[in-house]
């Protein structure tokens, strides 16, 4: 499996909304002790433990589909799961879904032009602004004192979801796992 986590590269960046993707794969290279992987066509950041990949694209969100579908053809890779943030659920909320709309979501957009809508989505709920002409500025806004309480927490529960994937099935975890909010 080719487990992809969105965000875009760069210090500024790293603790944001936008970057929660970014932010399960730490957690995941972190626990499973992956192995760093270097070719530069992958365009991103890739790990390996067993059978699975783990990967943070480096072309930054709206490009992202380029680096997923450099690892997925190299390495003949038929399963792929995609962590992100989602502005249409509340802060903390945790869901699990194959296939569906990007919803406005531009690296899911560039994703789902690259190689189709079917692949697992775990969906991070980051809520939304009050006003639509924020949403740039919001989800490249980092976490409040009051989210970062829960910001590890939930990291971890994403990971274990993930990793839990290896025995049980998408259904299972789901409904193990899911969270409505925080």
């Amino acid at each position: 499996m080719l487990i992809v986590g969105l965000g875009n590269p760069g210090s500024t960046y790293a603790q944001t909304r936008h970057n929660i993707g970014f932010m399960v794969i730490d957690e995941l290279v972190r626990r499973t002790s992956a192995t760093s992987i270097s070719k530069a066509s992958f365009e991103g950041e890739l790990f390996k433990f067993k059978e699975h990949y783990l990967l943070k694209p480096m072309t930054f969100m709206n490009l992202s589909g380029r680096s997923v579908l450099a690892v997925k053809n190299f390495y003949k890779i038929d399963e792929v799961l995609v962590i992100h943030d989602d502005l249409d659920l509340p802060f903390g909320a945790l869901r699990f879904k194959r296939g569906g709309g990007h919803g406005g979501h531009n690296g899911l957009k560039s994703i789902d032009a690259a190689i189709s809508k079917e692949y697992i989505r775990v969906r991070m709920g980051i809520s939304k602004p009050q006003h639509k002409g924020e949403v740039a500025n919001y989800v490249l806004s980092v976490f409040n004192e009051a989210e970062k309480e829960h910001l590890d927490n939930w990291i971890k529960t994403a990971a274990d979801a993930i990793m839990k994937l290896e025995t049980m099935s998408l259904d299972d975890v789901s409904s193990q796992y899911s969270i409505k909010q925080i």
